[in-house]
């Protein structure tokens, strides 16, 4: 039979044995603290300090009552502190080149695989605002797209649109206001730019100019460059998802006084307002049917302020004269390829995202910062 003292301390070296033999992985050893061993008596700590140079000190302590003297067991009187530190030190060092190899193998070929696969993406993205139907580059395709297709529908027609631009509008308006249905088209020398698209465009073209800067050759030395280089792509694709998903709002005299209002043969009605713009996937026109506001209700004039879509109701001012908005008519039509260039959009801020995860195992559960 062992001394009490000695039974206690073959008993925790056992466990922790056991501990260190079957331990799941990916534990900080070194950060072990407060362990209780299944008899309930025995408390490991790992304190800081000097001993040996660089260690740390292992005391085992009784988990009830105060703590005595002869109950530390250290270097000087037991051998369990020194074969405890020993297995963590082990452990820890062999795990750790373990992940350090793991990682040069991220830095060196998965992060390549995974800027390849964004180029591509983007690549068909970019190819979705100007491939004609072919598949040719050197002509921007031109596609109509009909609007109102129910008899109820107060705005009715057709739109060409060829890459970023509006070439050419056939509408119809038929106005109770006028008793008559209006009939107008685009000047033939008039295209009207849909900013939105062109900017998301550009934000596409900046991303694919950052994942350029980076060829195979290229050796990434630190996960934070990895991370800011993602980042980077992440924030210009983020924006030319929200330029098709947010149309800029506009005050009425913003949309009064917008050239749009000069492009139509025969000109709009001065009480007639129109409005194109995209939402997600689908191109909308607004057509805003006016009256001018008695100059005895000037005392209730409330003018509105900027909004994608204005209500009936919405008051405004402009070259003195105060309006409201009597009548608001929206007509849609969906384009096909906004739709991919959203799809892709997604995939690829999906892959940035996986990428930057991988990066931050190695940090948020290891001791290892490769930053």
């Amino acid at each position: 039979m062992l001394p009490g003292r000695l039974s206690a301390a073959f008993s925790i070296f056992l466990v922790a044995n056991l501990y260190f033999q079957f331990r799941p992985k990916k534990i900080l050893y070194q950060n072990l603290s407060g362990l209780k061993v299944s008899a309930g008596c025995i408390l490991l700590q790992v304190c800081s300090s000097a001993f040996p140079p660089g260690g740390t000190l292992l005391r085992v302590r009784s988990a009830a009552g105060p703590r005595q003297r002869g109950n530390d067991l250290t270097a000087e009187n037991g051998s369990v502190a020194l074969v405890l530190q020993s297995e963590m030190a082990a452990a820890s060092e062999a795990e750790r080149a373990v992940l350090e190899e793991e990682f040069k193998w991220l830095l060196r070929e998965e992060v390549h695989a995974v800027l390849k696969q964004l180029k591509d993406i983007l690549k068909e993205a970019s190819r979705r605002f100007t491939l004609s139907p072919s598949g040719s580059e050197c002509q921007t395709r031109q596609e109509n797209f009909k609007l109102g297709s129910s008899a109820t529908d107060q705005v009715k027609g057709v739109l060409t649109l060829q890459g970023d631009a509006l070439t050419q509008a056939d509408i119809n308006l038929r106005l109770p206001k006028h008793n008559q249905v209006l009939h107008c088209t685009f000047r033939e020398d008039k295209q009207w730019k849909m900013q939105q698209i062109q900017d998301a465009r550009n934000h596409v073209g900046q991303a694919l100019y950052l994942l350029n800067s980076r060829d195979q050759a290229y050796q990434f030395k630190s996960g934070a460059e990895v991370n800011k280089l993602m980042d980077a792509v992440m924030l210009q694709l983020t924006r030319a998802r929200n330029r098709l998903t947010t149309p800029a709002a506009m005050t009425l005299p913003e949309v009064a006084s917008s050239s749009l209002m000069k492009m139509f043969t025969p000109s709009l009605p001065g009480d007639v307002f129109a409005n194109f713009y995209i939402n997600l996937s689908k191109l909308c026109l607004i057509v805003y049917q006016l009256h001018l506001l008695q100059p005895n209700l000037n005392k209730n004039f409330k003018p509105a302020g900027s909004s994608v879509l204005h209500n009936p109701g919405s008051m405004f001012e402009i070259n003195n004269q105060k309006f409201e908005v009597s009548h608001v008519h929206k007509v849609e039509c969906v384009v096909p390829w906004l739709n991919d260039t959203l799809v892709f959009f997604t995939i690829a801020l999906q892959l940035c995202q996986q990428l930057k995860d991988k990066i931050s195992v190695f940090s948020n559960y290891w001791n290892f910062k490769p930053y």
